[in-house]
């Protein structure tokens, strides 16, 4: 019999030399299954992925390793990190097969029997954010995140998707977003200076703007409001540059490259190369389109590569980065009094921060749905993970109060996220009023289904925002609930800004009575609806030359 312990011993020099299928030979060929302990069949496990990433059977394998060598052992440090890599496999083959039958409630049962023994365990924790992800539930994506932040042991990602989806709960206040900033900022790595080129002081001929995204590709929300700019500024005047932060690029990341002066990708570089490769672009402002969202490259910022570095857009926050020195904003989103809380100075554009560049599609005024079907019909297509308990709640409550009424939602990519929605809304005795539809292919049958909405209901505390834009552009009114923050705003600047300030609720009680008033006034429903199409495209929402105008007067400014 071969011993394990000194088997193991002598495989771990092959996994650092990265010759995994070594090790899978050595493990299959020399112990059988039942000789196999914990830790044989997680690195028997590893090694077979590292092997053959893409093939399914080898993946299945792999998942059989993980699965062995947690029921082995249960509860010892080897098991828990095979309950980690068996989780994590398997929501990985499942996104790549969609017929593999797994059921995330029995992964999340292993969880709960050995959660204990779990606490500090980073990987299995972020192993049931992958699950939650894919269940779009926020809160429990908050729990595990919460986990790995207070073990001490986490990354910048960690750190960031932390902050990130505490945007999607009411748990916090601002102060808290600004406190928790300060300790991103504080954790995040700062790279020594005689690693760095010197960031540049000279004085360009043009002004010179650099904004960094991982997401200019077709279909993305933020791209709808960064050709705005894009396709807006003086030539003569300002010179811009994108970075992306991309592994692929496609059909719409080449037509924003056609729009500006120059493009670099960084997904390949550290963040040393990085930093160093931006600031050899000499840039006067450089805007950061990610914040804690996305592939972000915050601790770029944190070592500083322009002269004046702003957050805009892609996360609708605070960084709490020292070095992050504007964000851009508007009066009806950070209050008065309320700067305190955001570590960086607000801009404030004087109307809305944000500026749609609206479809290249003929608009037409849709008649009310209502008219025709005899009972109205609420809709929101939302990212399933900003529909809360509460924002079920509150729309089933409308749904009870408001005779024979529906509610469309654009069904999630996920069919697990579907599936737990719908939970929710049955817990509520209002599923049957739910029509989940299919996201379409084709854009422009995307925008087409808004013609069955009467009224859009907008998500709390996070806002849906790009769909708000999508529903008024298509002359559906958008009810918003009032926020408490930049990010929980963001609906209600869309209204005011569209001059319909009454389509703001103050609270959940008032949400649904504004619902209900509506649909019992047919005749000032019907003029609110053709108001929001008469003047969508003439408000701030819509008007990119008006908006470009003040956002780069703003640009200019605090580069005086």
């Amino acid at each position: 019999m071969v011993s394990t312990s000194t088997l193991e011993i002598q495989l771990q020099e092959s996994f650092k030399q990265r010759e995994y299928s070594k090790v899978v030979f050595e493990i299959s060929s020399r112990t059988t299954e039942d000789e196999r302990t914990s830790s044989l069949c997680n690195l028997l496990g590893i090694s077979r992925i590292e092997s053959n990433k893409k093939d399914k059977d080898t993946l299945l394998l792999a998942i059989k390793d993980f699965k062995q060598g947690y029921l082995k052992e249960k509860n010892t440090i080897h098991a828990i990190d095979c309950l980690g890599n068996f989780i994590t496999s398997s929501v990985l083959l499942k996104d790549i097969e969609k017929d593999y039958e797994t059921d995330f409630s029995d992964l999340i049962n292993l969880y709960e029997l050995s959660k204990e023994y779990c606490l500090n365990h980073r990987p299995i924790h972020l192993a049931m954010t992958m699950i939650y992800r894919r269940l779009n539930h926020a809160k429990k994506i908050i729990f595990h995140l919460d986990k790995v932040i207070k073990s001490k042991n986490f990354n910048a990602f960690d750190l960031c998707n932390y902050g990130y989806w505490n945007c999607f709960a009411k748990n916090w206040k601002q102060s808290d977003f600004f406190n928790y900033g300060n300790f991103i900022d504080e954790s995040l790595k700062e790279i020594p200076q005689n690693q760095l080129v010197k960031l540049s002081e000279v004085s360009n001929l043009k002004i010179r703007i650099g904004f960094l995204s991982a997401d200019i590709i077709q279909g993305h929300s933020i791209t709808f409001f960064l050709k705005t700019i894009l396709s807006n500024y003086d030539k003569k005047k300002f010179e811009i540059v994108l970075i992306l932060n991309n592994p692929k690029e496609d059909q719409s990341t080449k037509d924003f490259k056609d729009l500006v002066d120059g493009t670099i990708n960084i997904w390949n570089l550290d963040n040393v190369s990085a930093v160093n490769r931006v600031r050899k672009l000499k840039l006067d402002i450089m805007v950061d389109l990610m914040g804690y969202t996305s592939t972000n490259r915050l601790e770029m910022f944190k070592n500083r590569i322009a002269k004046k570095q702003i957050i805009w857009m892609g996360y609708c926050n605070t960084t709490g980065l020292k070095n992050m020195d504007y964000i851009i904003s508007d009066p009806n989103l950070i209050h008065s009094g309320e700067e305190k809380f955001y570590s960086e100075e607000v801009i404030y554009l004087p109307k809305i921060w944000n500026s749609h560049c609206g479809f290249n599609f003929k608009r037409n005024e849709n008649p009310p749905p209502f008219l025709k079907n005899k009972y109205f019909t609420f809709g929101s297509f939302n990212n399933f993970a900003k529909i809360n308990s509460d924002v079920v709640s509150v729309w089933s409550n409308i749904l009870k109060k408001v005779s024979n009424s529906k509610l469309i939602l654009k069904t999630s990519s996920k069919k697990q996220a579907s599936e737990r929605i719908k939970e929710l809304f049955n817990n509520n005795g209002v599923l049957n009023s739910i029509k989940f539809i299919d996201r379409e292919k084709e854009f422009k049958n995307h925008l087409d289904q808004y013609k069955q909405i009467d009224i859009a209901l907008d998500t709390f505390p996070y806002n849906g925002v790009t769909t708000s834009f999508e529903a008024i552009w298509m002359g559906v009114p958008v009810l918003a609930m009032a926020g408490y923050n930049f990010n929980s705003r963001c609906g209600e600047s869309i209204n005011m800004n569209l001059g319909i300030d009454q389509l703001i609720a103050k609270d959940e009680k008032d949400y649904v009575q504004k619902i209900v008033n509506l649909s019992n006034n047919h005749d000032d429903y019907i003029k609110l609806r053709k108001f929001v199409y008469a003047n969508a495209l003439k408000s701030p929402l819509f008007d990119n030359q008006d908006y470009s105008k003040s956002f780069f007067e703003a640009l200019e400014q605090i580069t005086k």
